[in-house]
């Protein structure tokens, strides 16, 4: 501690003791430095490769009879709450949370957690 009661703070830019760069083929770190030159373009076999991204902005159960006698306007109330996370689906699986948000006059979805998930 410095002499006047402040924790100095390290120079993270010059810092030996840095994370390394990590290999984005096997998560684990890559020494080589060569990991921070590659890009997107590494990643451009899978560019075109199609996927279902789903919101879930919540669920409401109601019977067909109910559900036949919607119409415009009408309003249905789900089981979330203003403000509240909702889930983001990639492939039917939960990839991540996230909150709506209005950009100009559409509705978004920013990611806010990204959830991982153990694999079998």
């Amino acid at each position: 501690m410095s002499d006047n009661g402040k924790v100095p703070l390290p120079n993270l830019e010059n810092d030996d003791t840095a994370m390394p760069p990590v290999d984005p083929n096997t998560m684990a770190p890559d020494n080589d430095g060569e990991s921070l030159d590659r890009g997107a373009a590494d990643l451009e076999a899978v560019f075109d490769v199609p996927v279902q991204v789903s919101e879930i902005l919540g669920r409401a159960r109601m019977d067909v009879g109910e559900l036949l006698k919607l119409g415009p306007g009408a309003v249905l109330e789900l089981d979330r709450k203003v403000g509240e996370a909702i889930d983001i689906y990639v492939n039917n699986r939960l990839v991540a949370r996230g909150e709506v948000v209005l950009v100009e006059d559409k509705l978004g979805v920013t990611m806010t957690e990204v959830i991982k998930a153990e694999r079998n």
